[in-house]
């Protein structure tokens, strides 16, 4: 055989494999998630309630805020909302809600552990700023939840029937969220409030609710009521006015702050 032809084979034959390996490069590792996530919420409600009582005297509220959640289980976040003065707020029209805490999965399991500071920015009830700070800890497994929360400051101002702080303040609520398939799903919750050095101010409140979402916007309608006490007659403690100013001077009109009521809503996740 010629010489040049055999030369041209060898060639060819060791040539072969890095072409091959030119053509098809090794595909890049993906990129790893981002440890960061960042979340917000905004919707319009019929009416705000506030573990069962009314804070917007029965007028519509709009809320939103944002969240910050990292891979290790670490959170924080901000929520707000517009309220009544007349609900404990004089010369106040805004509720902001700070929070911050640990929250982590186990299986079906879950844990989660913070803090929640509501602010009231631009309220005066006797000289103070609205406000209310506490702990809470809680649990859940698949659709069911529970929640403790502990007041480590005078519970939204109030005092006691002697002035005494109402700090220790607890709420605990059990609430359940149920996905029925195709959009819809039904949830309720049950809370029981227990305010320290307050007569006639604990309370029990339930709700019961559907919900449907279509095309990521969430309608949703709830039935909310409770047992506090709110005769206006009698001047029970949670009957509330359509005003409060800072020298503690009523609107013209009085509300059953803890009556039963339907919330109609429209929400939204991006």
């Amino acid at each position: 055989m010629n010489k040049n032809l055999i030369a041209l084979a060898l060639a060819a034959a060791f040539a072969v494999p890095a072409f091959a390996q030119t053509a098809a490069p090794e595909a890049a590792p993906a990129a790893e998630a981002s440890p960061h996530s960042f979340t917000g919420n905004a919707g319009i409600f019929s009416e705000y309630r506030f573990r069962g009582i009314a804070q917007t005297y029965g007028k519509p509220a709009f809320q939103g805020g944002v969240d910050y959640a990292h891979s290790s289980g670490i959170y924080v976040g901000n929520w707000n909302s517009n309220v009544s003065s007349g609900a404990g707020f004089p010369e106040g029209n805004l509720e902001m809600d700070f929070y911050g805490g640990y929250k982590m999965s186990f299986g079906d399991f879950g844990i989660d552990v913070g803090g929640i500071y509501y602010y009231y920015p631009g309220t005066d009830l006797s000289g103070k700023t609205v406000k209310n700070g506490e702990l809470y800890i809680g649990g859940s497994w698949k659709f069911l939840s529970a929640k403790y929360y502990y007041a480590v400051t005078d519970y939204f101002n109030a005092k006691g029937s002697n002035g005494e702080s109402t700090d220790g303040t607890g709420y605990f609520d059990v609430s359940a969220n149920f996905d029925l398939g195709s959009g819809w799903g039904i949830n309720g919750h049950v809370g029981y409030l227990d305010i320290k050095k307050v007569k006639n101010a604990d309370y029990t409140d339930w709700k019961i609710g559907v919900t449907k979402d279509i095309n990521g916007w969430v309608v949703g309608l709830a039935y909310i009521d409770s047992n506090a006490k709110g005769d206006c007659g009698k001047g029970q403690f949670y009957c509330f006015s359509n005003s409060l100013d800072a020298a503690g001077n009523l609107g013209s009109k009085t509300m059953d702050a803890g009556r039963a009521t339907g919330v109609l809503s429209l929400t939204k996740s991006f």
